[in-house]
């Protein structure tokens, strides 16, 4: 399987229903790298890279998210492979450490 990296953003009822460390269980068990947070707009953005296959698995839930979630909106896009390695919960998109603009 060629690795792949997919950076998702998911709208709708998101915040506030542990999308974030629930994607980061799913991405983790998958086998993959990099990372998620929260947008000032409500969204949430994750970037997964790894194996074809295990980066679609991980797409495919969070367009639905964790049990509380109510995805409404949803965009994906394929990116350059950042070399992350483990997953990461970022800071919200308010402050703190940001990622290189993909």
């Amino acid at each position: 399987m060629a690795p792949t990296s997919v950076l998702i953003s998911a709208g709708g009822r998101v915040q506030r229903v542990w999308f974030r460390e629930s994607t980061r269980q799913v991405a983790e068990s998958l086998g993959l790298a990099g990372w998620v947070r929260n947008l000032d707009d409500g969204r949430v953005e994750a970037l997964f890279e790894g194996p074809e296959e295990k980066v679609a698995e991980a797409v495919e839930w969070a367009r639905h998210g964790p049990e509380h979630a109510l995805v409404t909106e949803f965009e994906e896009r394929t990116v350059g492979l950042t070399g992350a390695t483990g997953f990461a919960i970022l800071a919200d998109d308010g402050g703190g450490w940001r990622p290189p603009e993909l």
